[in-house]
């Protein structure tokens, strides 16, 4: 499932991705899955000039068909338009030409998890990022996360329940297990996650953050997920070199923490 984020701060965005890659391969006549790890998948996208002001982070689905989102990227270049000029123009194309791919070689009805991708950047003359999240197949619209002028936020996904308990303060499971045990109505269930919100989230203050606060928050929920994973029993799907990547106002996207091919 992997856990992949966005972290939109005054001072910038801060992109953020483990590496592991899981797959689930059958023997033959047997109903029994089993789990494969590769942990030098890429999850952080950057582009070639003049598309180096955007960055990607995915998660979820690992692959399409045999291949990754990551393997896709040179065929995406290769039909972007120079004259693209928003972040939005960006996430739109990254939508149309992956869901392209998706249509091509996944099953229909599709019945697993969503391939995301959480598209950010700056558009010129704006003071702030711009964050979209897309999830293929389900809804391929973009979806601005924190939008408008002085909003900030962190978008995460993918395996989110350590991430969840930390931030959050709960998992955002619980309420499924309210709402089947319990019985409770749309309303009390909803005042139920505001009343969690109000008294158990995380108090972060983003406002007033430096950017390498925000890189050192995001590494740390990524890296305690994979620690914790490593010592409980569940599906391991976090793992792998943590990759970290920034982008400022008026500035290209810049990696700060990346594995290397060796």
């Amino acid at each position: 499932m992997s856990l992949g984020m966005v972290i939109k701060s005054p001072e910038g965005l801060v992109f953020a991705a483990e590496s592991r890659v899981t797959l689930e391969v059958h023997k033959k006549g047997s109903t029994n899955g089993i789990f494969n790890n590769f942990d030098n998948a890429t999850k952080l996208f950057s582009f070639s000039q003049p598309h180096h002001h955007i960055g990607v982070v995915t998660y979820g689905q690992a692959a399409i068909g045999q291949r990754t989102a990551h393997s896709f990227l040179p065929e995406f270049e290769s039909t972007l338009s120079n004259k693209l000029n928003s972040v939005l123009d960006y996430a739109n194309s990254i939508s149309t030409f992956f869901l392209q791919q998706w249509k091509k070689v996944m099953p229909t009805p599709y019945k697993g998890p969503d391939m995301t991708f959480i598209v950010g950047g700056f558009n010129a003359g704006e003071p702030h990022g711009r964050v979209y999240l897309i999830n293929l197949p389900s809804n391929p619209v973009p979806v601005e996360q924190s939008s408008g002028m002085g909003s900030f936020g962190i978008t995460w996904g993918g395996q989110r329940e350590i991430v969840d308990r930390l931030l959050m303060g709960y998992d955002a499971k619980i309420l499924n297990t309210i709402y089947s045990e319990l019985k409770p109505t749309p309303p009390q269930v909803a005042k139920v996650k505001t009343l969690l919100q109000q008294k158990h989230q995380l108090q972060i203050p983003l406002d007033v953050m430096a950017l390498q606060d925000c890189i050192s928050l995001a590494r740390l929920f990524i890296s305690t997920t994979i620690n914790t994973q490593e010592l409980t029993i569940g599906l391991r799907g976090c793992g792998g070199p943590i990759d970290i990547a920034v982008i400022q106002r008026g500035k290209d996207l810049r990696f700060v923490q990346r594995k290397e091919i060796k």
